[in-house]
């Protein structure tokens, strides 16, 4: 394995800008547009400003420090990784001082030599001349969903900005600008050490690294200032390159639109990568149980798996999510209409981890314009809800279905009824005691559920309501209908016990937030208007109930009636995937259709 070479070099804003006349800097395409704002301008301004005073009136040569920038060289050029925003900040600043030196009147010795010192940090010197090239400058901003690249050319070659626009670069570079003129005017004295220190004593830290991989490694690891550089990033700029024109175009368009679209209902590209490479292992027939490196898996060097036609595969499968995220419907795709499978794709989405999502993805890609699509899916939810309920209640462990889970990913591919190798089995015993027992073990997981299932459980109950025709809120919280805090003047209660049977799944519900926060530690009688007041079916029932107490005994009565209700569910949803449903029976036929049946038959014509 070869050795990366990385190198560190302390060096201040002059030294590493006029670095850019050997090797210049470049924003490459898979990069994040640039995004820095008034509020991070005025801060690095007034810093600066604020350092350059304390050096003029303190003794000895501070620094100040303005970070990091992680990069690799690339046919000779600097390709940033981290510090794009601060780097393109600092070329803005630059050019705004730069330009305002020039307009000077009196061009003062300290006026002179600063103009002369910003030159090569901005501008490719003649070789033959000495003079600066201002079409030639030392950034370049490739990213290709960055419309401003171009703009962001034109100011550090001409100075100008137009005043109205509304991008990122003009804005700053015209707020740089007013900032500038605003300390020269107020204090003409401090503004050249301010010039001075921004040059000489305000340092950054380059890291320049041999190679991407590496790069990224290391800014990986040393990001905390937000989200690091996503593989989706990467990607795009892989397929880019790839394409003409013409393709890169609609490339961008594409994934502009894919951006916007998953962003509206909480998903990314890169979680849609994510999906995605499972439903390629699941068509390779890998069920390994390592999961390899999204960018590992995709930029593999002997399969061909980042294609440009891998952008329509994600957008297909944004529909799926949103419906799980977006909680609606969407035009044009019929089977989100249906509310049995948006119920349990609602119930689905409070599993404990996100092994639910690969299968769903899988079997939605796999099968979606089957011509019996609502169905099949339809049943394949609820034996996967039964599968993943039951196998976390049994080990509740964040791994308790991974295995399992990625076995049935690749029998999900050409096979829209596929084997589950876990599920929901009632145990057939012999002996009377040994079923006794069953039964009391399974009673007591589902009437004392993990409290990582609990939410998964009452979404189901909830859906079990007649009424209950839309969707639950999407936020709602759990309601102890008996509350966790009671006054010891009204009820006597063994404490143990009574803490046990509160977290017992017969005295929960869902309920509004807003509700529940009204309906608080009350007893039950004062309760129940709040609960009138729910759109939630369920818990409107109980408020519109002729019970005027609810004790320990109510929360046994009504453990008893969930239980039977969720293992009435599940063996139900078992038994309609595995076409055990009671088929209804045919009529038995009179003695008078029986005898015409015998004519019929003798007569040959039937």
């Amino acid at each position: 394995m070869a050795t990366a070479n990385i190198n560190v070099n302390k060096q201040n804003v002059l030294q590493l800008l006029t670095s850019g006349q050997e090797i210049p800097f470049v924003i490459p395409e898979y990069q994040r547009p640039y995004s820095w704002s008034d509020d991070e301008i005025i801060t690095l301004f007034e810093d600066l400003w604020e350092f350059s005073i304390e050096r003029t009136h303190s003794d000895g040569a501070k620094n100040y420090f303005l970070g990091c920038v992680v990069s690799y060289e690339e046919n000779g050029e600097r390709q940033i990784i981290d510090g794009q925003q601060r780097i393109t900040s600092l070329f803005l600043l630059l050019r705004a001082v730069f330009s305002m030196l020039e307009k000077e009147d009196n061009k003062t010795d300290e006026v002179n030599n600063f103009i002369q010192k910003i030159k090569p940090a901005l501008w490719k010197e003649n070789e033959m001349t000495g003079k600066e090239d201002r079409s030639k400058i030392l950034l370049r901003s490739e990213v290709v969903t960055d419309s401003g690249n171009l703009i962001l050319r034109n100011i550090l070659e001409s100075g100008e900005a137009d005043k109205n626009a509304k991008d990122n670069y003009s804005k700053n570079y015209n707020k740089f600008k007013e900032l500038y003129i605003q300390k020269s005017q107020s204090s003409p004295n401090q503004i050249y050490h301010f010039v001075l220190a921004l040059l000489n004593y305000s340092i950054l830290l380059p890291i320049t690294a041999d190679d991407q991989e590496t790069a990224l490694t290391i800014f990986n690891t040393l990001n905390n200032r937000g989200l690091p550089l996503s593989d989706a990033d990467i990607f795009k700029s892989y397929i880019y390159k790839k394409l003409d024109d013409t393709g890169k175009k609609a490339f961008i368009n594409k994934w502009k639109k894919l951006e916007t679209d998953a962003e509206k209902v909480n998903e990314s590209i890169q979680s849609l990568f994510y999906y995605n490479m499972f439903y390629m292992r699941a068509r390779e027939k890998d069920d390994k149980s390592t999961t390899p490196g999204i960018r590992k898996y995709y930029l593999d060097k002997n399969k061909n798996r980042l294609t440009p036609e891998v952008i329509d595969d994600l957008a297909v499968n944004l529909q799926l999510w949103k419906v799980i995220n977006g909680r609606e419907a969407v035009d044009g795709e019929e089977w989100s209409q249906n509310m049995d499978i948006r119920k349990i794709l609602d119930s689905l989405s409070s599993y404990t981890n996100e092994f639910w999502k690969y299968p769903v993805s899988i079997f939605f890609m796999e099968h979606k314009d089957k011509a019996n699509f609502e169905e099949i899916f339809l049943k394949f939810l609820r034996k996967l809800y039964v599968m993943l309920l039951t196998r976390y209640l049994e080990v509740p462990t964040i791994n308790a279905v991974k295995v399992d889970i990625l076995k049935l990913n690749v029998q999900i591919i050409n096979n829209s009824h596929p084997e589950f190798y876990a599920g929901f089995e009632e145990k057939k015993l012999e002996d009377e005691y040994a079923v006794n027992a069953e039964k009391a073990r399974t009673d007591k997981l589902i009437i004392a559920p993990h409290k990582n299932m609990v939410r998964m459980l009452l979404k189901v109950l909830a859906y079990q309501e007649n009424t209950q025709t839309d969707l639950l809120p999407g936020y709602w919280e759990i309601e102890h209908i008996f509350p966790q805090t009671w006054d010891s003047k009204y009820y006597t209660l063994n404490e143990e016990e009574a803490n046990e049977k509160l977290e017992h799944l017969g005295n929960k519900l869902p309920l509004e937030k807003k509700l529940n926060i009204s309906a608080s530690n009350n007893y039950f009688a004062k309760k129940k208007d709040r609960y009138k007041d729910s759109k939630i079916a369920i818990i409107k029932k109980l408020g519109d109930s002729t019970l005027d107490e609810w004790n320990l005994t109510n929360i046994d009565t009504n453990d008893t009636k969930v239980c039977e209700i969720i293992k009435g569910l599940l063996k139900a949803w078992v038994d309609e995937y595995e076409g055990k449903e009671d088929s209804p029976k045919t009529p038995e036929a009179t003695p008078e259709e029986l005898a015409m049946i015998k004519m019929l038959k003798e007569k040959g014509l039937i």
